[in-house]
């Protein structure tokens, strides 16, 4: 007996109908889906909401100094003339960043194996390209999701039963994460 349900799909249409699912299982919180899909799909999250959890507080914090751009009243940067050629005027800024261990980069990188990247789109500004923004689902992973389930083991997704699906009457379930 197979290790994973084959879904009726080749290898490939497979990995990437599972990936689609969790990615947008962990970016919305719940998706509506077959009840076998449900099945594949809470076993890579769970996967995924562990490694989080177990990772979830291995960083160093560091303070940076990066230099950017000053800005005038409206946005835009400063220039200056220098030798004839106007050029950007910085200002040194200490920031403070964190820099992963070894172990949570690795898992950061297991993630963004199964993950798909993810643009945000803002409701007044559909349709133009100009404002979105891409949204890491590795980092909501360690700083939303595992907080909230530190102190589970396991367990991290629910699946309910909905009701057959009108054209060929499979079983539709709702997948959310707990």
């Amino acid at each position: 007996m197979a290790g994973y349900r084959k879904l009726g799909k080749t290898s490939s249409q497979r990995k990437a109908l599972i990936r689609n699912q969790v990615t947008a299982l962990i970016y919305n919180g719940h998706i509506r889906t077959t009840e076998m899909r449900a099945k594949e799909i809470r076993r890579v999250t769970e996967g995924l909401i562990a490694l989080a959890v177990r990772e979830r507080d291995n960083f160093d914090t560091v303070t940076v100094e990066a230099k950017v751009a000053r800005k005038d009243k409206n946005g835009k940067r400063v220039k200056e003339v220098v030798d004839g050629k106007k050029v950007t005027v910085f200002d040194t800024v200490e920031k403070t960043i964190k820099k992963d261990q070894p172990s949570r980069l690795h898992a950061r990188r297991q993630m963004l194996k199964v993950l798909y990247g993810v643009t945000e789109v803002p409701a007044e500004n559909k349709g133009k390209k100009k404002l979105t923004k891409e949204v890491d689902l590795p980092k909501k992973l360690f700083e939303e999701i595992a907080p909230k389930y530190a102190n589970r083991n396991g367990g991290y997704t629910r699946i309910v039963k909905v009701a057959p699906r009108k054209g060929d009457a499979a079983l539709e379930v709702l997948i959310e994460l707990v």
